[in-house]
């Protein structure tokens, strides 16, 4: 765990409970990252009423009531997490929640807020996709389709992890407009690459 996230929770919940506050915390981002946010979440709780101003727990809080599909609650909680720190790496999830909740404008907020930044190129992907997918949302599969396309790189060989996600999502407004030849080349540009990225082989087959 890094210190300062040592010394933020052992200013919150006092010396004595340090370590054990280290384990929870701790526990509850192995199961973030496996996807087990109700677990998380319940680790989490007791901590979220000893330190609230943490901004570690804020944000794991925020990714496990986001993986739930608790749209306000994680959002709630990543605004926190973005008052502490200061940070846009998560503004792509948060407007992700955002989006789910219908609340356009503000994820259009935080695509120009993340953009302004550019914190490096797979979190600007990220934003991107969200900030499409708001648009689409709309009926504005136009302007969806010319945001994630000013997102490729032309000329790189060798693609980055993030592409393969910027051409799935790409390819299913594509789809979603009527243009299945330009789809049909994006999920075959995406199961060469990652095939086993969401439903890309099924897409690609229904294309055929």
């Amino acid at each position: 765990m890094p210190e300062a996230v040592a010394r933020d929770l052992a200013r919150a919940v006092g010396s004595g409970r340090r370590a054990r506050a280290e384990v929870t915390l701790s526990e509850a981002g192995i199961a973030v990252e496996h996807g087990r946010g109700r677990e998380a979440a319940r680790l989490l709780r007791p901590l979220l009423a000893q330190a609230p101003e943490v901004a570690a727990v804020r944000d794991l809080t925020g990714l496990a009531q986001y993986q739930l599909g608790h749209w306000a609650e994680a959002a709630a909680h990543l605004e926190a997490f973005v008052r502490i720190t200061s940070s846009v790496d998560r503004h792509p999830v948060l407007a992700d929640c955002y989006r789910a909740l219908g609340r356009y404008r503000r994820v259009e907020e935080l695509w120009e807020e993340l953009r302004a930044a550019s914190p490096d190129a797979a979190l600007v992907t990220e934003g991107r996709i969200v900030a499409a997918g708001a648009l689409a949302d709309r009926g504005q599969l136009g302007k969806a389709i010319a945001l994630l396309e000013r997102g490729q790189v032309k000329g790189r060989r060798t693609p980055a992890p993030h592409h393969p996600r910027l051409w799935y999502a790409l390819a299913d407004l594509y789809e979603r407009a009527g243009d299945g030849v330009r789809a049909r080349e994006l999920f075959a540009r995406v199961a060469a690459v990652d095939p086993s990225l969401a439903d890309t082989a099924e897409r690609l087959q229904a294309l055929a």
